[in-house]
Order: C-alpha cells, then sequence, then structure tokens
C-alpha cells in the first residue's frame, strides 16, 4: 500500500499517529499535537534493607529500622517512582521537566487532572504507610459525592486538607480490610471523579553522627563570603519556611528569629519535642547569637513535619500540609533538608509553589556516589545542593547527579541543638540551609528575583570546584553570597537559565 507524507500528516493531525525521530541511540517521541513525550524506563533503585513491621496508633505508623544511619540528612531509599509530569528525552540521558504539561482526561460531565503513569508505587516497595493512601479531589465535590466515593470503595476517612497550591482537596484514607496499597490506588485511578492517588510515602530522618561540643568557628562563613555580603544584606523580613523535625524556638541564637511555627502532626497528637536536626537547619540560615546565620535577619517558619521521636518519620501528607502553609504564610524560601522517593503529589505542588515564585532548596542527599538521584533535589522545581568540606573537596557521602547545581560547606559544620546546646556535625541537610541563607540576602536585595533567576545567579556566580564547567560532583561550584548579592542590572538580566535535568536510568 502506497502511503504519501501528505497521509501521514494528516493522521498525524487526527491524532492517530505518532512521529518517531531517531537520532543515534536515542529517540525523541512527539504526538501528533506537536508535545514532547517520552517512555520512560521502569524504575530502579538498589535495596536499602528490608521494611519493618510495626502496629499502628492514631493514624501515626512507622517502620523501624529501614536503611543504616546517614549522618545530616532527612533521607530513606525506597525505590523510586516515575514522576508524574512528561518530560522531553534527550539523548545524554536526561530528561528536562516540562513544567505546564500536564495531561488530562476528559469523560462527559467529568474532568480530572489525572497524569501518567500510575501513582501505584512499585511491587517490591515497603517503605509507606501500608493501610493508606492519598487521593486528591476537586474542590467542587460534594460532601455526598466524596462519601459516595468512600463507599464504592470501602475506605475510611482519616484527615484532609484543602490546598492552596493544587487548588485540589487532599484526603487521607485508610484501608481497612487488607487489600493492598497498590490494588486499591489503581482501583481509585479508574473511577471519574479521582484525580490522583497514590500510597502514602514515607520519608525518615537520620540523625546527624558526630554529636560533641566544639570550637565555634564556622569556617564556613569566610568559605561563602557571607561577611563580605553582610555589608550589602542581611535577609531582613524576608520569610524562610524549614520544614523539618521542629525547631527549639528558645534557642538563645535563634532569639527574634522565628516568624511563625506549624505542627503538620497536631491532629496525631504527637508531643511536640524540639529537635536536633531542625534546630540546626534553622539556625545554619538566621542565627543571631553565638552563631551567625547565612542571613541573621532573616524569619523562619518552623514547619514540624517528621516524627523526632527517633526515626524522624514523616509522610507524603504531611509534607503536603507543610508546603501548602509555607505556601499561604507567603514563605519565599523554602529550605527541604530531607531526601526520599519521587513523590507524584509533592512535585505538582513544588510545581505550583515555583510557579507562585517561591525559592526551593533541597539537599542533595547523603546516599553516597552510587545512589540515583534523590527527591525533592532532583525535582525540576528546586535548586538541589550538595556539601564540602573545608578543603573544597566533595563530602563523601554526597549524592550525584546532572541535577546538582551548586555547593556550600557541610562537613564538620558547628551547629545549634536544642536547649542552648551546640554540636558539630555533616551532611548535605547544612549545605541546603546555607543556600536558603544566601538566597534570603538576594531577595532582600532585589525582591522581584524569579526563582530561575535565583538559580541562574547562584551558579554563574560561584566558584569552579572539580572539572571544569558544572559537573555532576559540585554542580557549578561553590556558592559565592558577595557575588550571588551583588549580581544586579544588566548583568544579571542578561544570566542564561540552566536547564534542570533528571537522570532518567536512576528513577
Amino acid at each position: 500500500m502506497r502511503v504519501t507524507l501528505k497521509a501521514l500528516l494528516c493522521a498525524a493531525a487526527a491524532g492517530a499517529l505518532t512521529l518517531t525521530a531517531f537520532d543515534g541511540a536515542s529517540a525523541q517521541k512527539y504526538q501528533s499535537r506537536g508535545t514532547p513525550n517520552i517512555g520512560a524506563s521502569k524504575p530502579t533503585t538498589p535495596s536499602r534493607g528490608g521494611g519493618g513491621g510495626g502496629d499502628r496508633g492514631g493514624g501515626n505508623w512507622r517502620g523501624p529500622g529501614w536503611g543504616a544511619a546517614i549522618p545530616g540528612i532527612i533521607t530513606v531509599l525506597p525505590h523510586l517512582v516515575q514522576p508524574s509530569q512528561g518530560g522531553q528525552f534527550i539523548d545524554d540521558g536526561t530528561v528536562v521537566e516540562d513544567e505546564d504539561r500536564t495531561r488530562r482526561t476528559r469523560r462527559p460531565s467529568q474532568r480530572t487532572t489525572r497524569r501518567n503513569p500510575s501513582g501505584a508505587p512499585p511491587a517490591s516497595e515497603r517503605r509507606l504507610v501500608p493501610d493508606e493512601i492519598v487521593i486528591e479531589l476537586r474542590n467542587t465535590m460534594t460532601p455526598q459525592q466524596v462519601q459516595a466515593l468512600q463507599n464504592r470503595h470501602r475506605l475510611t476517612r482519616l484527615e484532609q486538607q484543602v490546598s492552596q497550591l493544587s487548588g485540589t482537596t487532599m484526603y487521607r484514607w485508610r484501608i481497612p480490610d487488607r487489600r493492598s496499597v497498590p490494588a486499591v490506588v489503581r482501583e481509585l485511578e479508574a473511577d471519574n471523579v479521582v484525580a490522583s492517588a497514590q500510597p502514602n510515602y514515607l520519608f525518615s530522618l537520620q540523625q546527624a553522627s558526630a554529636a560533641t561540643e566544639g570550637d565555634p568557628a564556622q569556617y564556613e562563613l569566610a568559605k561563602l563570603k557571607l561577611p563580605q555580603a553582610h555589608s550589602l544584606a542581611r535577609g531582613g523580613k524576608v520569610l524562610v519556611a524549614v520544614i523539618d523535625s521542629g525547631v527549639d524556638v528558645q534557642h538563645p541564637d535563634l532569639a527574634g528569629a522565628i516568624a511563625g511555627t506549624f505542627d503538620t502532626l497536631a491532629s496525631d497528637k504527637t508531643p511536640f519535642t524540639p529537635h536536633k536536626h531542625g534546630t540546626a537547619i534553622a539556625g545554619l540560615i538566621a542565627a543571631r547569637g553565638k552563631l551567625v546565620g547565612a542571613a541573621p535577619e532573616a524569619q523562619i517558619l518552623a514547619i514540624r513535619a517528621f516524627d523526632p521521636d527517633g526515626h524522624g518519620d514523616a509522610t507524603t501528607f504531611n509534607i503536603l500540609k507543610g508546603l501548602d502553609w509555607a505556601a499561604a504564610q507567603h514563605a519565599r524560601v523554602i529550605n527541604m533538608s530531607f531526601a526520599g522517593p519521587s513523590d507524584p503529589a509533592i512535585h505538582r505542588s513544588l510545581q505550583a509553589a515555583h510557579k507562585k515564585g517561591i525559592v526551593l532548596i533541597a539537599a542533595a542527599g547523603n546516599a553516597g556516589p552510587k545512589s540515583p538521584p534523590l527527591y525533592p533535589a532532583a525535582d525540576p522545581s528546586t535548586i538541589a545542593v550538595t556539601a564540602t568540606d573545608a578543603d573544597d573537596k566533595l563530602f563523601a557521602l554526597s549524592n550525584r547527579g546532572k541535577h546538582i547545581a551548586v555547593a556550600a560547606p557541610g562537613a564538620n559544620i558547628f551547629v545549634a541543638i536544642p536547649d542552648g546546646g551546640y554540636e558539630r556535625s555533616s551532611g548535605t541537610s547544612y549545605s541546603a540551609a546555607a543556600v536558603s541563607g544566601i538566597v534570603a540576602l538576594m531577595l532582600e536585595q532585589k525582591s522581584d528575583l524569579k526563582p530561575n533567576q535565583v538559580r541562574a545567579v547562584l551558579m554563574a556566580t560561584a566558584k569552579d570546584l572539580g572539572p571544569k564547567g558544572r559537573d555532576s560532583l559540585f554542580g557549578a561550584g561553590l556558592a559565592d553570597a558577595f557575588g550571588a548579592v551583588s549580581a544586579e542590572g544588566p548583568a544579571l538580566a542578561t544570566l542564561p537559565l540552566p536547564v534542570k535535568r533528571v537522570s532518567t536510568g536512576a528513577r
């Protein structure tokens, strides 16, 4: 049968044909509308140890003993699932996420925001609440429709949260009859009224290792050129949200630094105890006592999303609540010194926050050179920060990847801890906090900077380390606070906006 080029083009225009262009070993697929699509590989993540069992009470469950303790970061290493957004395939093994593309399923009298691929977890995934799901519904649904959905799928409602970021309502529901999470997620995805469904993933706090008091000298101040930057800006009145394990708001170094607090675990009646990790992060950003933060006049929005009773578990649902509250409080910067799986619901909230102009900073992760990219650092909406030591060497446990934007000191850092104490500790968590502070300085100087401009300035002014140019170890190099704060005028306007890339093979 003879097929003409005109016939092919007509078929493509009618949506009956997918055109595929091959270039070497790679392929770029374009659907009939001309938008790029990708057929991503299945996620492959090394096992980090089996998930433990555990009793649940009051809707707050955690499994013990997942993964080895990793210093200085909130982290968990489950099998990474594919992000919910599409992307453009590039033949260097990376994906450029398209923040504006969504797939919408249309049915008579219904409109959902469901995205492909499925939100069901891989079969081997164990790092999730085993009898809970997170469901997203349109705000236009009536209470009667929600109740009917709940009855139809034999679920028990635990809590709900209207999200300003997504414009939808998120629900946490329990599966009372021992059905598996993947099975229920797929069942819900077949229901027209469900916008999205997924597990309630678990993220885990791995406490910092070293815990000895020591020299209060902060070598990172000189490395980042913060004293020079403080002559120009100190972060005055810039709101920086810290989604973490809780902050000791009574620490003398944080006097006057806390603008507000929010406990996402309050509904679980979990007693609040100030925690080392959250206190250290807040201090590195805004300390104004014995220690000097990167932005000593910034204001902290302290959000507790991680249970600080030892494992530091946090769920998808609580992180979503923290992100939404930070946005509602008009945070300009959100620090996320935690790492874990690629989470579709969190991805969408990060994307919405980015579009609102909120600068998102995330720790690269402490899982070492063989780890695949961790999230939210590998999310295209965030600025991923890795860690260096006093000699500008890469912190040994740092994650690698093309998504790394910049580096900052994170090894042997002197930090504040609860009850007025101090200790030395290490991790990419602390590097992210330093960069969050630098961004606060930048926003004080030029409040209309957009997140992509902030990323571009940080990368353009960084001190190159390692291989020449941007690399997967240090990103663009060591952050330079003075250079970033000084960038302005025509030089700022002409800075290129770097492309955010995430490795496909590691997911």
